[in-house]
This record gives C-alpha cells, sequence and structure tokens, in this order.
C-alpha cells in the first residue's frame, strides 16, 4: 500500500508513505522546506519519528538542503531465495519499496535518491549518488542520518573506537545515556514494549555506522579515517543500507534476516563452499602447555600435527587448525607483525608432509594468518600466501588482526574504518578466486554479505571464550543471540571440558559448553579443546559434539529474555533430525518446552542436561544424559544450573 500527501502543495514540501506486506509497518518519507526526513510506525505507533537524513561534503554545500522531488518510483518484491549454508536454508524476501528521485533547487543541482524497503518485520532504507557532469568525487565530512527513538528506551550496546574493538561485556543504559559512540547491531526496547535493532547491510567501500546521542537524538557516527574524513568515494555510489529490525519480543528478533534479503544474490558459481568443524592446536597454548612462539614447547610442530590429524581421524571431526606454523611469532609477536612471513613455515614444521598426511586421512586443514594489524605487511603477500594454501590443498584460512588498529598505507586506522572495510573484502574476494573459505577474527561486523560471498563462513567480532579465565560471565552468552547474533554466525570457540583449569578457568558447566553448538550458529565450528579432554575424560558427552550439524534447515527460537537466557531449536539439513540449545545466566532456570514444532513422527531424543546440584563454580561436571521416546504433542521440562544449559539431539524414528 502506498499512500501520498502534500503537506503544503509543494514540490519541496510532501510525504509519502509505505506501507509493508502485512500492513503492520509504515515508513514516511517527508519533504519539509527542502530538507528530507522520515518516520517509522508499526501498528500506528510512532517507533522512530521524524529523523533527519543527508551528508555534509568536504569543500562543498551539505547533500539535504533546498531539496525537491522530481520522480517517485514504487514497487513490490515477493520471493524466497535459498542460502547455501546457514541458520535458515529459505529466507522470505517479501518488501514494497519506494525510490525518491530528488534534486536540489539551487543552481548546483546534485541528484540524490533514497531508496526505502519496508518489511513486515524491518525498515531500511540508502543514500544513492549517481555521477554527475560536475560532481564525480566526493569526501564525506559526516553523513547525518538520525533515529529519533524515546530516549527512555533501553539499549543494550558495546563501546566503539575501545582498543578491543568489538570485544567488550554488553551493558544496558538508556537510549539518554549513549553519548558516546556505541557499535550496531543495537537493540533497543520502546517503554511502549517494541524490540528494535539499529544495524546496516551491505557494508561495502565505507566506514562501519557507530551511533551516538547527538542534540537528544540518536545519529550516526560513521567511523572516521585517519583524516579525520568518513569516506573517500567515486561516484556512482551507494551507501550501505540502514536497517531497522523491528519485533513485539527479544526472542522473536534472533530469527530476523533481513540483512540477508539487503544483499545481492552471488553472481558465481559458490558449489565448493562446504562448512566444517575442526579441532585445533589453540587451547593448548591459551593454558599454557605449548606456544605460538618456536622453542621447546613450540605447539605447531609436525609431529603434534601429526597426533592432532590422528586425533580428527578418531573423533570423526573435518578438519584441524594450526596456529603458529609461520615465522613472526618470535618475541613481542603483537608489535612485531610487519615481520610475519605468511609462506615461511618454522623449522619444525614440514608444511608440504603435514598437508599430505592430512590429505590421506580425509582432514581439511585449516590454515592461520595472524597479521596483527600490519596490512601493509600482509598485502604484499596475500596472492603469494592464498597460492601457498592453493597449492597445498589447503582450503580453508582463519585470519586474525589482534592490535587496536591496523597499519594501511603506513598509517593507524580503525578496523572498521572504510579502508578497513576494503581489506577485508579484498581477502574475502581474493579467497573466493582461490576457492578458499575464511573465518576472520578481529573481522569487520556482519552486514549480511556471506548471501552475496557464501566462502565466508563466519567471523569473530564479540568477546569468545578466549576471555574466559575472569573476563566474562555465564550471561554474555545470553546477551550475544539479541545482539551481536543479529549480524551473523560467530566463531565462539566452543565445547571446552577442561573447564577447572587454573591457567583459563571457565564459567560454565559441561552441558553448556554442549549447548553452545547449538545457541550460537557458525559455519566453521570450532570444538576447541585438546583431544584427550573428549577421548578420555567425557567420550559420552562429546558425542553431541561430533553429532550436531554446521548446516540447519531451519531455526525455531522458543524462548528468552536479553541477558537472562535463550532456548533454540534448529533443524538439520538432513530434514530427520532436530537440535535444542539453552543457556543461562548465573541464575538456575526450569524450562518448559512444547515439542508443537516437530512433524507427526516419534523421536528418540537424547537429552544432554546439567544434574540438580550442578553449578558453575562449585560442581561444573555435574550432568546426566537420558533418553526417551517423544512426539509433537509432548513437551520436556529441563533444569538449567547457575551459569548452565542444556543441548538435545532429536532423531526421527
Amino acid at each position: 500500500m502506498f499512500k501520498w500527501a502534500n503537506l503544503f502543495g509543494s514540490k519541496n514540501n510532501l510525504e509519502k508513505e509505505i506501507v509493508s506486506p502485512n500492513g503492520r509497518n509504515t515508513c514516511k518519507f517527508i519533504l519539509k522546506n527542502g530538507e528530507v526526513f522520515y518516520q517509522v510506525l508499526c501498528d500506528g505507533k510512532v517507533i522512530i519519528d521524524e529523523s533527519r537524513l543527508g551528508f555534509l561534503i568536504c569543500g562543498e554545500e551539505p547533500i539535504g538542503n533546498n531539496l525537491k522531488l522530481i520522480r517517485t518510483t514504487m514497487k513490490k518484491h515477493d520471493e524466497i531465495f535459498e542460502m547455501p549454508w546457514g541458520e535458515d536454508h529459505y529466507i522470505p524476501n517479501k518488501f514494497r519499496e519506494g525510490a525518491f528521485y530528488l534534486t536540489e533547487s539551487t543552481s548546483a543541482k546534485r541528484i540524490l535518491t533514497l531508496r526505502f524497503r519496508v518489511f513486515d518485520n524491518a525498515v531500511a532504507f540508502r543514500y544513492e549518488i549517481p555521477a554527475q557532469p560536475k560532481f564525480q568525487r566526493i569526501t564525506i565530512a559526516d553523513e547525518l542520518t538520525e533515529f529519533n527513538i524515546n530516549l527512555n528506551s533501553v539499549a543494550w550496546k558495546i563501546p566503539a573506537y575501545e582498543p578491543d574493538r568489538y570485544e567488550y561485556n554488553y551493558e544496558k543504559a538508556t537510549v539518554s545515556e549513549l553519548t558516546n559512540s556505541v557499535h550496531t547491531p543495537l537493540t533497543i526496547k520502546t517503554p511502549t514494549g517494541y524490540y528494535l535493532s539499529l544495524h546496516e547491510a551491505a557494508l561495502y567501500n565505507y566506514g562501519s555506522m557507530t551511533i551516538k546521542l547527538q542534540n537528544q537524538k540518536l545519529k550516526t557516527d560513521i567511523t572516521p579515517l585517519s583524516d579525520g574524513t568518513k569516506a573517500h568515494l567515486a561516484l556512482p555510489f551507494e551507501t550501505p543500507w540502514r536497517l531497522i529490525m523491528i519485533d513485539n519480543s527479544a526472542i522473536s528478533l534472533t530469527t530476523n534476516r533481513v540483512m540477508y534479503a539487503l544483499n545481492e544474490a552471488p553472481r558465481q558459481d559458490f558449489s565448493w563452499v562446504k562448512t566444517l568443524k575442526f579441532i585445533g592446536i589453540w587451547w593448548a597454548m591459551y593454558v599454557g602447555e605449548w606456544t605460538w612462539a618456536p622453542g621447546e614447547r613450540h605447539g605447531a610442530t609436525t609431529r603434534h600435527a601429526k597426533e592432532y590429524i590422528d586425533a580428527a581421524v578418531r573423533l570423526g571431526i573435518g578438519g584441524l587448525l594450526i596456529e603458529g606454523w609461520n615465522n613472526g611469532w618470535e618475541g613481542d609477536w603483537l608489535q612485531n607483525g610487519i615481520n610475519n612471513s605468511f609462506t615461511e613455515p618454522t623449522p619444525d614444521f614440514n608444511f608440504t608432509e603435514i598437508a599430505s598426511y592430512a590429505r590421506i586421512r580425509n582432514i581439511e586443514l585449516v590454515g592461520h594468518h595472524e597479521t596483527v594489524g600490519f596490512i601493509d605487511n600482509y598485502e604484499r603477500q596475500l596472492e603469494a600466501a592464498y597460492d601457498y594454501y592453493a597449492k597445498n590443498g589447503v582450503h580453508y584460512i582463519k585470519t586474525g588482526y589482534a592490535g587496536s588498529q591496523m597499519m594501511i598505507n603506513g598509517r593507524r586506522e580503525y578496523h572498521h574504518s572504510q579502508l578497513g572495510v576494503l581489506h577485508y573484502q579484498k581477502t574475502i574476494e581474493l579467497a573466493a578466486k582461490k576457492q578458499i573459505m575464511l573465518d576472520i577474527h578481529e573481522p569487520i561486523k556482519g552486514t549480511g554479505i556471506e548471501r552475496t560471498w557464501p566462502n565466508l563462513l563466519t567471523r569473530e567480532g564479540a568477546r569468545g571464550q578466549e576471555y574466559e579465565g575472569g573476563a566474562i560471565l555465564p550471561s554474555h552468552a545470553c546477551f550475544l543471540p539479541y545482539t551481536r547474533l543479529l549480524s551473523g554466525g560467530m566463531d565462539y570457540t566452543n565445547g571446552i571440558f577442561d573447564i577447572t583449569n587454573n591457567v583459563k578457568r571457565v564459567s560454565t558447566t559441561l552441558a553448556r559448553q554442549l549447548a553452545y553448538f547449538v545457541t550460537i550458529y557458525s559455519g566453521m565450528t570450532m570444538a576447541a579443546d585438546r583431544p584427550f579432554m573428549y577421548e578420555n575424560n567425557y567420550p559420552d558427552m562429546f558425542k553431541f559434539i561430533h553429532d550436531v550439524p554446521t548446516n540447519f534447515e531451519m531455526t525455531i527460537p522458543l524462548a528468552g529474555e536479553i541477558g537472562e537466557y535463550y532456548v533454540v531449536a534448529r533443524k538439520s539439513r538432513d530434514l530427520k533430525t532436530w537440535f535444542i540449545g539453552g543457556v543461562t545466566n548465573e541464575f538456575p532456570r526450569r524450562m518448559h518446552i512444547d515439542l508443537d514444532f516437530l512433524e507427526n513422527f516419534v523421536y528418540e531424543a537424547t537429552i544432554y542436561a546439567d544434574s540438580p546440584d550442578a553449578h558453575f563454580r562449585d560442581k561444573p561436571f555435574g550432568y546426566e544424559i537420558t533418553t526417551r521416546k517423544i512426539q509433537k504433542t509432548d513437551s520436556l521440562d529441563i533444569y538449567m544450573a547457575p551459569g548452565g544449559g542444556f543441548a538435545i539431539e532429536l532423531k526421527q524414528l
């Protein structure tokens, strides 16, 4: 439905409504005295009040003043597209769109298009600036986009522009307190009970959007370059989509997939892309048994790699990550990243021999490139480094960008600046060319480009289990589904069974470690502990890690509240098996789970749960495994201990 109303009877003052297919959401495009605004309503209630749009341009007059409408186009769109991997196989893409073509009434007569898409559960818009005779290149000084939300709304946020990038604990605050920039997705609950998440989609060649309060309104704060500007652009150019996800509950928000719908379908063949579960020479370094750097306790040796490959075969796990294999880890590696080589293994690591050993045993190696943010050094070697892996049959790479900023063109830049975004995209496109799949740590946040580039299987972008040992609490994993995970999958490094290690004390129960394989999706999923912990200590619990897939047909959120708990069901793409996972915060909880989402079959349910006396501090290894037959008319009551969780496998009989 499209509605038109002239407010003042001229092309400089008018209003137009775009209504979602189900009639629930309305976006108003407003032109008032030559300035452009928008407003969002849900169920007839204002969600985002009148909010300004436009740009400040270096050396030019602002874009957003003295505008008049010259043309409007409206269309409807309704399709379902397929994702080759992910939380859902098929994603609806149904919206109504309005495109508003504007020009300036001044002598400059620059042209701008504002394109809005209104979905049943979201509103999105972007700016489109075509090339023009006197307007070929621009430098963005500021983007003026506002989100005029009730200041009494509650937000869950992490800070922007801090040394650890996105790796902070989520905190609750009122919108009126967001005076410093915060990252997106920014999840908000309004006083009227609506849940929103402010984010962006299809981020290319532009700084990441952060948000802060300015003049009593939330406003975009595009991550700046080192020269203080936001972006240097050749026209034509389209900004990322500004995305507002909308729902009645926090748990329903977790399956909003509009971000992917706003990205384009892939333009090349990606049939070679496969998800992967892997173990790694990694956690042994974190607990101090081995080191990344060469020496007596070096982890990445030929002998250790072969032992881990053999373990992967015994465990039925398809891949092995090897960190610390290359020259450059000596000394203070965070400061010496400029010396990293990505084609030279250490003397005690025979790459060719290991690659052959893995290939014969049908184990995929996951290569590792830790750049430490020295992008100039990395890009000089990039093509040769990817060729080195491809020549040795390595089809997966975990990249890393540790450090507070990147060194690009000899200058320090934010990871999420325009230059950072361009670098990440360069690696993704080169990897696609070489048929390599990526797991990016210290990444740019997810904006749904995995639809276009499905070889990007996962990324980090939040605190994972490397922060165990005191820097995260059980509540952290109960924030992620409603915040960070709205931007896509995350490599959380699940499956730590050595919970009580004095070096890295983990704040979970054992059953909760299984739950992570369901509650935190990742196209590349790491069973992160050392193999002997799975084989010798808890083989009965490891069976779930072996069985749970890395690719799902559909996801059904069952229950949850932000920071409190989260329960979700996922159907395997074999269409015969369901998996349910649940986590709670520091408080115990008993969950009643209705199973009416199941098909009309009998299932064998294997339930991995906390024991009644389990506790993440006092008795983390307390667990129970039970098996029973169930069907869709049944229900389950599951206990979650403090810091605990559960995992369930339901096999169709």
